[in-house]
């Protein structure tokens, strides 16, 4: 017993030699602590006033603003350790922090992608808050860019979730950046119509619609010959966006057209059906027609002599 209670004496005696051989050690590790979490603080702030003038994105600045402050105070942990002479604690760190993010990057694939993707939209802007966008199937306005996905309000009101990583990966038209659109209308002419006529009358009634956008850009042209009609397509340019705009263009446009050719007398013929029932058929109709109007024609007599 008393063995072992020297034993634990000279133990003791051991560490407290050990620990005031490492007191000033430990106090320049704390103070290197305290000035890399001041510093950390400095700099998460250094990067939200930066990131606030790059980007108006406010999860991502903050994002980067706590991400620069792990960095500088994880910065001042690892030298800390390193003046306490703990390097292989601060190897075992960096190692067990690796396999961690490997793992971590596998599991998480799919949403890290969508990540650094809304990062990267945040950066480079190639569309904004309150823009009119179409990816893939959707077409609409951006309600608000986050990290995992950007929101859009299509024209029929819904809100679609569209990850960032496809924003990046598959084409995306931006309507705002170039304010115009191309508009397309089929019309049919009748076959016993002027065609260059009817053409000149769409060419002016155009120039006159104050929603089409470069009047003088205007075409026309005839794309064949349908089954009671010629057949032609009108493209002409209108201001977008706007969520009414394409359809208020359309409308209008048709009814303009529609007026310059009931005025030019020009008609839009509509579908004609010949049904064919073979000759002994059609003569058994007409007999019976002839017969009908027989029988007709004798009560109307009839009628008329009482």
């Amino acid at each position: 017993m008393f063995d072992a209670y020297n034993l634990l004496l000279k133990e003791l005696a051991r560490w407290f030699e050990a620990a005031v051989r490492m007191l000033p050690n430990l106090i320049v590790a704390g103070i290197v602590l305290f000035i890399f979490y001041f510093s950390a603080i400095s700099a998460k702030k250094i990067s939200l006033k930066i990131m606030g003038r790059i980007s108006d994105n406010k999860a991502v600045t903050k994002l980067l603003g706590t991400i620069s402050y792990l960095i500088v105070l994880f910065s001042g942990l690892f030298i800390a350790l390193g003046i306490l002479n703990l390097d292989k604690t601060v190897t075992s760190l960096l190692a067990g922090a690796g396999v961690i993010g490997l793992v971590l990057g596998f599991a998480f694939q799919e949403l890290s992608s969508n990540f650094i993707s809304g990062i990267y939209i945040a950066f480079i802007k190639p569309f904004g808050v309150d823009d009119v966008i179409k990816s893939g199937e959707h077409l609409g306005k951006v309600e608000y860019i986050d990290l995992r996905a950007t929101v859009i309000r299509t024209f029929q009101g819904q809100d679609v979730y569209i990850p960032n990583k496809l924003l990046l990966t598959e084409p995306v038209i931006n309507y705002t950046n170039d304010p115009r659109r191309r508009l397309e209308i089929e019309v049919g002419v009748s076959y016993s119509d002027d065609l260059q006529k009817a053409e000149e009358v769409i060419y002016r009634a155009l120039k006159e619609f104050d929603g089409c956008d470069y009047p003088s850009e205007t075409k026309v042209f005839y794309r064949g010959f349908g089954s009671s009609s010629i057949n032609l397509i009108v493209r002409y340019w209108i201001k977008f966006p706007g969520e009414d705009n394409f359809f208020r263009s359309t409308h209008a446009a048709v009814k303009k057209i529609k007026a310059a050719f009931d005025e030019e007398g020009i008609t839009i013929p509509f579908p004609i059906r010949t049904i064919d029932l073979g000759i002994e058929p059609t003569k058994t109709l007409i007999t019976n027609l002839s017969r009908d109007r027989g029988v007709l024609a004798a009560a109307n007599e009839r009628a008329q002599l009482e």
